[in-house]
């Protein structure tokens, strides 16, 4: 593999140590594993509304509060952007950067979504949970991000000039897609420079998956993201290198950040044996699995690069190939995201993205705050890259070649 192909393939995978908070693609308000919308957590909201468990006494003194800005406060205010504002602060009180409260109009911009064709950039961010700060992952090939001389590892400071650090990832993807053809301002942090790039929005063709065969047949697969046109694009990719012989497989999920769950499940269940894939805990202790069936396509060794941004759904993989021992994880400690949001709606149309369960891998691991360890330890070198040397890819070929000989 030279020296432009491992560059190509990898730069899917390949992070700088940023924080994942979210994923989203800059192309439509993208959604990421571990929220789902629940009509279930509804229910019990209704249930619950009879009480107020905070009690009247704080209500009263929220109305005492507004009394006081009505009859003394020098200026004009919106009492509805400060209704949406005490209802942010009850959920923010809550220390979770992944629990937060839509207005009615943001949560009708949640709920828009497409399946792999949108109208937008073409580019993937994260979000530093600790910071806030958008970050990109890379731009799309050919994609009008890449064409304007958007980076990895830019920070989106302000999308046509507002001031998006700290805002929820969904909403500021809604942000910056629009209609096809029109143009969208990015300033971006790069360094110690601010820079200002204008963007054309366009429909964008998702490609998530590449795949090659490198020597000795052994099949190489970058997963880049679990969207929901990547099961699709996963599947051709394998049944295609299977029909070159493939021997040995390696997948690289490095600087995945997640995506959807069915998505991730759908091709572990073709990989795994029948049994468990993952499962789920509310507080309560209530469980939920997910499970495959007894056919299992996965004959060959296997080897799954992951690292520090390897996030979420990404975890899911890894952690259970690593379970059921079907694949050497190579790499570094994954991120450690384990849990699980739900967006419920509310009856005035506004919403809440609320945490409300861990996940745990099949031999009960939850990796929250933790990650995945790999059982082979390989640290990316940035100088060697940088010259052609791509470390835990070749640790990965090097494992592949032990197993076939």
């Amino acid at each position: 593999m030279n020296n432009e192909e491992v560059r190509r393939f990898y730069k899917k995978g390949v992070g700088t140590g940023i924080a994942i908070g979210v994923l989203s693609v800059l192309l439509v308000c993208g959604i990421a594993f571990g929220i789902v919308f629940s009509g279930y957590y509804e229910k019990k909201v209704q249930a619950a509304r009879a009480s107020l468990s905070l009690g009247d006494d704080v209500t009263a003194k929220i109305n005492q509060l507004v009394s006081l800005a009505d009859t003394y406060f020098l200026y004009d205010y919106d009492k509805e952007e400060m209704a949406d504002d005490i209802y942010r602060a009850v959920l923010d009180s809550l220390d979770d950067p992944y629990t937060r409260y839509y207005t009615e109009e943001e949560y009708k911009s949640l709920t828009e979504s497409t399946e792999g064709v949108y109208c937008g950039i073409g580019a993937v961010v994260t979000q530093n949970a600790e910071t806030g700060e958008v970050v990109i992952v890379y731009p799309y090939e050919d994609s009008p991000a890449a064409e304007a001389g958007l980076l990895a590892d830019d920070v989106v400071c302000q999308v046509d000039g507002e001031d998006v650090t700290g805002m929820d990832l969904d909403l500021v993807v809604d942000k910056i897609k629009g209609e096809e053809g029109t143009t969208v301002v990015l300033t971006v942090k790069r360094g110690e420079d601010l820079l200002d790039l204008e963007i054309e929005r366009r429909k964008i063709d998702v490609i998530t998956v590449d795949s090659e065969m490198l020597e000795d047949n052994i099949g190489y697969i970058v997963i880049s993201q679990f969207e929901g046109v990547t099961l699709e694009q996963f599947n051709e990719a394998f049944d295609e290198l299977k029909e070159q012989g493939m021997q040995g497989l390696i997948i690289d999920i490095r600087s995945n950040p997640g995506g959807r769950l069915d998505t991730v499940t759908e091709i572990l269940d073709r990989l795994l044996p029948e049994g468990l894939i993952v499962y789920t805990e509310d507080k309560n202790g209530k469980r939920e699995e997910i499970t495959s069936d007894a056919e299992c396509d996965l004959d060959i060794p296997c080897a799954v690069l992951v690292n520090g941004n390897s996030a979420s759904a990404s975890e899911i993989f890894s952690g259970a190939l690593q379970d059921y021992g079907l694949a050497e994880i190579i790499g570094t400690q994954t991120f450690g995201k384990g849990i699980v949001q739900s967006i419920i709606g509310l009856e005035d149309g506004s919403a809440v993205k609320i945490t409300v369960q861990d996940y745990y891998t099949p031999n009960g691991s939850n990796i929250h705050g933790v990650g995945i360890t790999p059982d082979r330890i390989v640290e990316l070198d940035e100088e060697a890259y940088a010259e052609g040397t791509d470390r835990p890819l070749y640790a990965a070929v090097e494992y592949i070649q032990g197993q076939v000989e």
